[in-house]
């Protein structure tokens, strides 16, 4: 059948396809039916509904010449390598050099979460705010306070006191989401105050390795410079999420935006909101990411869990009988699909839970208790084992690559050391460092255990920069990292 014009084939087509179902027979009745959700026909009354709680931030900060921040404001963030960019708007630099020092304001959004006040934002839009700035629907303005800020979660808790009674969002169950979900997103990109913006789940437990409590949704609803804090809600008008990140290398809406899980984030509010600080759980491993061929050697049907390489003596792991070799496959009851959840599940359980953990040793399933203990500022929420170091002046965890480690992580080189995190806005991530990354050298110097990272370290405290020699993959390459005191 040939159509000169598409649109004049579709009867045609149909009458066809409609002959071809009746010949089929009983073999058309076998053919799974797919449910089908129609798409909302507007989001108007939920924009409107939900508008009052979302707000405009604008922080003030006083940049010094010659420190970092200068640099990103006078290169207009293209020095900065990663692709996973936190994002808040700063208007009208033309890129010249600032002052010996100056004020810049910085963009963003909030969410308030109780009727007396409470607002929520990213932890990165205030950290280094000397004033804070509150603007509602209504186009009233607060100063707020600081009531407690997460970095590792990147949340903040303000407050502002108002003498009229605020419209809190309600709190969804993020762990509810399905990809494929609608969500609608609110908040002020490039200062374009309320902005509402729909799309769908594309992922969940997304880990862009920052942090080890990364459990990102996310979404292809347009997210921008400015939105950063909004909020993410689902089809019924309840917040899910929290608009944090966008991967982007230009700066823009590619269709790939994060926001932190209103479950994790709910746990970290009422911490900030209660302590002013925020308090984890640690188990006591070190885990390792179950690939292929693991699951093919520890006879798994399919890679999941985490595979413990150590236990911290004395750790609740090993109290509570854990050993090298096992594969956590649950926490609590939760599947534990892939090793990067087990590290926020467990900073999120109350210090003193007694929690069950399912293990599969020597091929057998195993379910152990332990005593989830407070996490100390040096230790991962799994880890703190031997073998590994934080520096918080580069921002940048390190372990010991073991042989095992090294083959369950197809890396040739036997000796060096595995980047286990880097935190958001440190040295080692302004210098583009990631997860996962080899360090082989510094300052031309070779590194081997954690001993030698921390004796070159101090060898070179005083130097403004130093040059790492790292693996990514098959390909080493120099990296200076810029001392930011």
């Amino acid at each position: 059948m040939h159509c000169s014009l598409r649109h004049r084939c579709v009867p045609n087509i149909l009458a066809t396809l409609a002959l071809l179902l009746t010949m089929a027979g009983p073999l058309a009745l076998a053919l799974p039916a797919l449910a089908v959700t129609s798409t909302p026909g507007s989001f108007a009354d939920l924009a409107e509904q939900l508008g009052p709680a979302v707000v405009n931030i604008y922080t003030t900060q006083t940049v010094k010449a010659g420190s970092p921040l200068e640099e990103f404001f006078s290169d207009q963030n293209q020095n900065i390598p990663e692709p996973f960019r936190r994002f808040f708007d700063i208007p009208g630099h033309q890129g010249q050099r600032p002052p010996r020092e100056m004020k810049r304001t910085s963009l963003g959004s909030g969410v308030i979460i109780t009727a007396d006040g409470y607002i929520v934002t990213n932890n990165h839009m205030v950290e280094n705010a000397t004033e804070i700035n509150i603007r509602l629907t209504n186009q009233k303005e607060y100063v707020a306070t600081i009531i407690g800020r997460d970095p590792k979660t990147d949340l903040a808790l303000l407050k502002i006191t108002s003498t009229e009674t605020l419209s809190p969002v309600v709190f969804g169950d993020s762990d509810k989401l399905r990809v494929g979900d609608w969500v609608l997103a609110i908040g002020n990109p490039f200062g374009f105050e309320q902005t509402v913006t729909a799309g769908i789940v594309s992922g969940k437990g997304r880990h862009l390795g920052g942090t080890p409590y990364e459990n990102f949704i996310q979404t292809d609803a347009s997210i921008n410079p400015g939105n950063s804090g909004g909020p993410l809600f689902d089809a019924n008008g309840k917040m899910v999420g929290i608009n944090t990140a966008i991967y982007s290398r230009g700066g823009g809406n590619i269709g790939i935006g994060f926001a932190i899980p209103m479950n994790m984030a709910k746990n970290v509010i009422d911490q900030l909101k209660t302590n002013g600080t925020v308090e984890r759980g640690w188990l006591g491993v070190m885990i390792q990411q179950v690939t292929q061929e693991l699951a093919d050697q520890f006879k798994l049907e399919r890679p999941m869990g985490g595979l413990v390489g150590e236990v911290s003596p004395g750790s609740p792991a090993d109290k509570g009988g854990i050993k090298p070799g096992d594969i956590i496959v649950t926490f609590q009851g939760k599947e534990i699909t892939q090793m990067n959840a087990l590290p926020s599940m467990v900073a999120q359980t109350p210090i003193g839970t007694k929690a069950e953990v399912g293990l599969i040793r020597q091929g057998k399933n195993k379910t152990v208790t332990v005593v989830v203990a407070k996490l100390d500022e040096e230790q991962s929420a799994t880890g703190g084992a031997p073998g590994s170091t934080t520096e918080k002046d580069l921002g940048l965890t390190v372990q010991e690559l073991t042989p095992e480690l090294a083959q369950s992580m197809n890396i040739k080189n036997t000796a060096g050391l595995i980047i286990v995190n880097v935190e958001p806005d440190s040295a080692a991530a302004a210098a583009g460092l990631r997860q996962g990354d080899l360090l082989l050298e510094i300052n031309e110097v070779k590194i081997a255990t954690v001993k030698e990272f921390q004796a070159m370290l101090q060898k070179t405290k005083n130097e403004k920069q130093r040059l790492f020699l790292i693996k990514r993959g098959d390909h080493p390459s120099y990296v200076v990292v810029k001392r930011q005191k």
